[in-house]
C-alpha cells in the first residue's frame, strides 16, 4: 500500500480502526454501561468524517490499482450514508435504553456497516465491490435479530441471513460469468470488453447481478423479506434499514451499470426498468392493506426504491442526479418518520399499530401536524419537497424518451397516496379507541420538527442539493 493509497482510503482506515477501539474498550471496561457514550462517539464521528469528505472538493483518485475509487459521486453518497447513520443512532439512545436493549455492540456493528457501505459506494473492481457488500450484510444479519429474547427479532434475523445468503450467491454467480467472459474483474477493463458487443454469457452474468443487487434495495419482485424484517426488528434498527443501507446499494448499483457497462445502457435498462414498475406497484398496492405502520414503511421503501431505480433505468447523467436527490430525500423523510414512530407506546410498551393514531392530533397537535407534513412528503403533494424528487426522476425519465415509464411512476403514486392519507385521516378524523402516548426524547422531537421543516422550506436547500448531485453524476456517466 503506497501512501497515495492510504490517503485515498484514510476515512475508511479511521472508521475501521475507531470500530475495532471501541470493541475493545467495550470489552474491556463496563460493556452495556458504556454504550451511551459509544453511541454519542460514533455519530460524532460520523458528522466529523461527513465533514471532511464533503470539503474534499471534486477531484478523483483511485487506490489499488483502481480497486477503490475515490470521485464526487463517491463522496456524495458517503456524506448521505454518514449523516443519515448519525441522525439513527442519536434517535435510538433513548427508546434503546427505556427498553434495556442498549447494547455495546449496537453502534460498533452499525459502524462495521458503514465501513462496508463506503466500500461499496467507491467500488472500482468486482471483488472490492463483493467485500464491502459482505462487510455490510453481515453486521446488518446481527442487528436484526439483536432483541435476544423476542421471537419476531429471531425471525426476522435468520429470514434475512437466509435470503442475504442466497442474493449473495446470485451476486457471486453472477460476477464469475463476467469474469469468465470478460478475463478481467476490474470495471474498466469489463467496460472495454463490452464495447466491440456483449456476449451471452457476459449478459447473463449481469443480470445475476442485477438481481443480487436489488435484494438489497428490496426491489419487486427480490422484495420478500423486507416487511417480516422491518417489522420483526427493534425500531431503531427498522430505521437504519430504511436509510443509509438503501443509499449504499442504491449507489452500487449505479457504479455498476455506469463503470463496468455504461457502454451499452440498452441491455441493462430494460433490467432496470422492469425492476422498477414492479417495485412501484407491488410497494403502492401492498401497502393498502396493512395495518402496522413498520411492515407500511417496508412497503413505501420498495415503492420508492422503484422512484429511483427509474433514474438508473434511463441511462444518462440527468438520470443518476435525480437518483441522487431523490435518495437524499428520502433518506431525511425516512428519519422524521421513524422519529415518530420511535416515540408512540402505551404502557410503556411500542405501539405499531396504524388504529392506535386515531384522533391522534386531538391530544398531540404539533406532533402529528410534523407527521402529516412528512406523510404528504412521502406521497409526493406539492409542495413538499417529496414531490420534487419525484419531479426530478420522472422529468429524467420523460427527458430520455421514456415516458411510458414516467406515466407507470406517475399512476403508481396515486395509487400510493391512498395509504399515506389514510393515516392522517386516522390522526384527524378517525375514532378514538386506545389511546396511544407520545414520548419523546428531545434529540427524537429535534429530527421530527427538524425534517418537516425541510419538508416544507426544502425547496431552498434543493437548490443548494442539485449542483452538487449534477457534478456527481457527471463524474460517474462519462
Amino acid at each position: 500500500m503506497t501512501s497515495a493509497d492510504f490517503t485515498t482510503i484514510l476515512p475508511e482506515i479511521v472508521l475501521a480502526g475507531y470500530a475495532m477501539a471501541a470493541l475493545m474498550a467495550g470489552v474491556y471496561t463496563t460493556k452495556d454501561k458504556l454504550a451511551p457514550t459509544i453511541v454519542w462517539a460514533t455519530a460524532g464521528l460520523f458528522v466529523a468524517l461527513a465533514l471532511w469528505i464533503g470539503a474534499a472538493g471534486a477531484g478523483e483518485r483511485s487506490a489499488f490499482g483502481g480497486m477503490f475509487i475515490d470521485d464526487p459521486f463517491a463522496r456524495f453518497a458517503k456524506v448521505t450514508i454518514l449523516l443519515s447513520a448519525a441522525a439513527v443512532l442519536v434517535m435510538s439512545v433513548d427508546y434503546m435504553q427505556r427498553r434495556d436493549l442498549l447494547r455495546f455492540e449496537y453502534p460498533i456493528l452499525i459502524t462495521l456497516s458503514v465501513v462496508g457501505m463506503m466500500m461499496m459506494v467507491s467500488a472500482g473492481d468486482l471483488m472490492s465491490l463483493y467485500m464491502g457488500l459482505e462487510l455490510q450484510s453481515l453486521a446488518l444479519y446481527v442487528l436484526a435479530s439483536m432483541r435476544r429474547d423476542s421471537a419476531k427479532s429471531s425471525e426476522a434475523g435468520l429470514k434475512y441471513f437466509v435470503l442475504g445468503a442466497l442474493s449473495s450467491g446470485l451476486l457471486l454467480y453472477g460476477a464469475s460469468l463476467v469474469y469468465g467472459f470478460a478475463g478481467t474483474t476490474q470495471f474498466s477493463g469489463i467496460l472495454s470488453t463490452v464495447q466491440d458487443g456483449v456476449p451471452l454469457g457476459l449478459l447473463f452474468g449481469l443480470v445475476f447481478m442485477l438481481a443480487g443487487l436489488a435484494f438489497k434495495v428490496s426491489a419487486a419482485p427480490f422484495h420478500m423479506w423486507t416487511p417480516d424484517v422491518y417489522e420483526g426488528s427493534p425500531t431503531p434498527v427498522t430505521a437504519f434499514f430504511a436509510t443509509a443501507p438503501k443509499v449504499a446499494a442504491m449507489a452500487l448499483i449505479a457504479r455498476l451499470v455506469q463503470d463496468a457497462f455504461g457502454g451499452v445502457p440498452g441491455q441493462w435498462g430494460q433490467v432496470l426498468a422492469a425492476l422498477s414498475v414492479a417495485s412501484m406497484f407491488l410497494g403502492a398496492v401492498a401497502a393498502i392493506g396493512q395495518r402496522d405502520i413498520k411492515r407500511l414503511m417496508a412497503y413505501s421503501s420498495i415503492a420508492h426504491m422503484g422512484y429511483a431505480l427509474m433514474g438508473l433505468a434511463v441511462g444518462t447523467a440527468g438520470g443518476v442526479q435525480a437518483m441522487l436527490i431523490y435518495m437524499a430525500i428520502y433518506v431525511t423523510m425516512n428519519v422524521g418518520t421513524f422519529a415518530f414512530i420511535l416515540s408512540l407506546e402505551r404502557d410503556g410498551r411500542p405501539v405499531t399499530d396504524i388504529n392506535a393514531l386515531n384522533l391522534f392530533a386531538k391530544r398531540e397537535p404539533l406532533k402529528a401536524l410534523a407527521m402529516l407534513v412528512l406523510l404528504f412528503s412521502l406521497a409526493g403533494v406539492p409542495p413538499m419537497l417529496g414531490f420534487f424528487a419525484k419531479f426530478y426522476v420522472l422529468k429524467a425519465a420523460v427527458d430520455a424518451q421514456m415516458v411510458w415509464l414516467a406515466t407507470a411512476g406517475a399512476v403508481a403514486s396515486v395509487i400510493g397516496a391512498f395509504y399515506y392519507l389514510r393515516i392522517v385521516y386516522y390522526m384527524y378524523f378517525g375514532t378514538e379507541q386506545d389511546p396511544v402516548e407520545s414520548r419523546m426524547a428531545p434529540v427524537q422531537w429535534g429530527m421530527l420538527v427538524a425534517v418537516a421543516l425541510i419538508m416544507v422550506l426544502g425547496i431552498v436547500n434543493l437548490f443548494g442539493i442539485e449542483p452538487v448531485a449534477a457534478m456527481a453524476a457527471e463524474a460517474l456517466v462519462r
